[in-house]
């Protein structure tokens, strides 16, 4: 067993040191073996769960760094050492002496904070200062990513405990973040290592159901993708396909959003049509002309169009996706990218190493990241992170053709705080392609937004629960919490106002309900609790309204509907949230839902409702 696992070791050490022989000068590649030989020698005594070298880990970690991100000498360096100071006495100063201090501050990042007392708990602390270290390098995460996901590929040998932990922590955070990077087939790998793990059994029913969908499919996708093929090659394109058919976690995901059974999913496998490199044309000119040839031959769904060339997703995904009907009748997904497309996706944003492009990444997650760490205390930092990085993301537009980049199911009122803070505080209205809309309308990809605003609008308590935005959120909370607070709660069935005759209950968290004295409620927590009553002064307050309801029995008549308005709105500013009226036989219902400061000014308008012309009889209505 022992020279199994040496023959392994020394396999994957020649592999990786000749494919960093291509990309590194002889010095750095003196440095690599160097910190390979301290990696040995430091772990040597150490063994895994699994019962093999601990030193195995390190050199898969390197590995992943190496040749599958394919990183420079650094960040390899610190692969081959992340562990050593956690677990060995050797301490960072001894790497920074050896390596220098690049490679120290790489080793510092990854290696897990020990403290007596955490800022919020130990994973989150950790995940912290993980994400803090982009504002100096993103190679600090690619680092922690790879790690993490060899620790998944040998997660078998923990207890099932350990399992769920380690399988959580994946797909909350590390999952969507290589997402987010464009890491897709990292990303991939994580997500199905968390599910398998986390869910064993669900894992093994849909990895055992895709395989028999693919089985019975292999002969028919055969003869489509052979009439695709011969298609675009007597048409003078060069490509090669593949039918690729999605993970257990992407076809679970999908069964949960849209609450289809396996049989009943659209789209569990995707052909991929992929173009070399060194066509003449542009890559987005290739596309529609290979899409050009295909909607010749088949059938395309109308509105199956999603192009991704144009408008790339925020981690940098580009492809040309279109659905066409093959002889079967069945709809079947295509994907149209070049060669680098694929590689782009598979490398993210460390596919293109020019400088200005792992700037772009750097300052693009440091803005929000200082800011969610500036307002830490406001709200809970991880909510924060996963609301601003780790969701899918759609583009819509404003009217004059600007993009913006919002998670998917944002609303209008994303978009107005996107925009700009006084248009997100102000807004009243939107109108989405054109048609009046809630300032709550959930945006599509592709929309054209505008937003109306009226500066006597401010943002409502509700309004927080209405946006996905850390931007959004942030702004809500700090004007709320700006905003005046009602010192007591009210009773959610009696709904008291200023001015009525009231009484106050102490609660078990000390806090005071209180309560109309006639209060039903009131009354029976009199009779068992007598000793938590406590007298409260329920004074009006000119900043705070508060939803009442009334009701208007009347003969029907012109301008009557106006008058009743006017005497609300027009002569005391208050604002009407709802009317419903209905006229039976000359006789008109009418409900008002409006807002007052206190029960004074809901008497003042029902007195004046009283004196309209055909008034018979107002009554205040008890709220839902």
């Amino acid at each position: 067993m022992e020279q199994s696992y040496n023959q392994h070791i020394q396999q994957q050490v020649i592999t990786l040191f000749q494919a960093m022989e291509q990309r590194v000068t002889p010095e750095e590649m003196e440095r690599i073996k160097a910190a390979y030989a301290l990696a040995d020698e430091a772990h040597k005594s150490q063994k895994r769960k699994t019962g093999e070298p601990y030193i195995i880990h390190p050199i898969a970690v390197a590995y992943i760094v190496g040749k599958e991100l394919m990183l420079g000498a650094n960040p390899v360096i610190a692969a081959f050492l992340h562990d050593v100071v956690e677990d060995t006495p050797y301490t960072i100063e001894d790497i920074e002496e050896r390596f220098g201090e690049d490679v120290a501050f790489l080793v510092r990042v990854v290696t897990k904070q020990k403290k007596e007392h955490y800022d919020m708990s130990k994973q989150l602390d950790n995940f912290k200062q993980m994400l803090d270290s982009v504002h100096y390098d993103i190679r600090a995460i690619l680092i922690k990513l790879s790690d993490r996901l060899h620790n998944m590929r040998t997660l078998e040998s923990m207890h099932p405990d350990k399992q769920m932990k380690i399988a959580g922590e994946t797909d909350y955070f590390y999952a969507p973040l290589a997402n987010r990077l464009g890491l897709y087939d990292i990303k991939t790998e994580l997500e199905n290592l968390s599910l398998r793990y986390r869910c064993p059994r669900e894992y093994a029913i849909l990895a055992d159901l895709l395989q028999k969908d693919e089985a019975e499919n292999r002969v028919r996708l055969a003869h489509f993708t052979d009439k695709i093929s011969r298609l675009l090659s007597d048409n003078g394109i060069r490509v090669r396909l593949e039918v690729l058919y999605r993970e257990p976690y992407s076809v679970w995901r999908k069964m949960q959003a849209t609450g289809r059974d396996f049989k009943h999913l659209d789209y569990r496998h995707v052909i991929h049509i992929i173009f070399p490199d060194d066509l003449q044309a542009s890559e987005k000119n290739t596309s529609l002309r290979i899409y050009s040839l295909l909607t010749d031959e088949f059938k395309e769904k109308p509105g199956g169009i999603t192009n991704y060339i144009d408008s790339p997703k925020e981690n940098g995904y580009q492809s040309f996706h279109v659905k066409l009907l093959c002889e079967q009748g069945i709809w079947e997904e295509i994907h149209i990218s070049s060669e680098r497309m694929v590689r782009n996706s598979r490398l993210g944003c460390v596919s293109d190493r020019t400088e200005k492009n792992i700037d772009n990444w750097i300052e693009k997650f440091k803005a929000v990241l200082q800011d969610i760490a500036y307002h830490s205390q406001e709200n809970s930092f991880m909510e924060s992170v996963v609301t601003s990085f780790y969701n899918d993301d759609i583009m819509v537009f404003t009217p004059q053709g600007r993009p913006i980049i919002l998670p998917q199911k944002a609303t209008a009122l994303d978009f107005a705080f996107e925009i700009h803070s006084r248009i997100g505080e102000h807004a009243q209205y939107a109108r989405v392609n054109g048609k009046l809309c809630s300032i709550r309308t959930v945006l599509h990809r592709g929309d054209c937004v505008e937003i109306g605003v009226n500066e006597h609008i401010n943002p409502r308590p509700d309004w927080i629960n209405h946006v996905l935005t850390y931007k959004a959120k942030r702004h809500l909370r700090s004007f709320l919490f700006r905003m005046k607070k009602i010192p007591y709660k009210r009773c959610p069935y009696c709904h008291p106002l200023p001015g009525d005759e009231v009484i106050g209950f102490t609660e078990t968290d000390k806090c005071v309900t209180i309560h109309k004295r006639d209060c039903s409620s009131a009354i029976c927590l009199a009779s068992q609790k007598g000793d938590s009553i406590v007298s409260v002064n329920f004074e009006e307050d000119k900043d705070i309204l508060y939803p009442v309801s009334i009701s208007i029995k009347a003969v029907d008549r012109y301008h009557l509907l106006s008058d009743l308005i006017d005497s609300i709105t027009n002569r005391l500013k208050l604002p009407i949230v709802n009317l419903t009226t209905v006229t039976v036989d000359e006789i008109v219902d009418c409900t008002i839902d409006f807002s007052v400061h206190s029960v004074e000014e809901l008497q003042d308008v029902m007195a004046h409702v009283n004196t309209i012309t055909g008034v018979d009889e107002v009554q205040r209505r008890e709220l839902k």
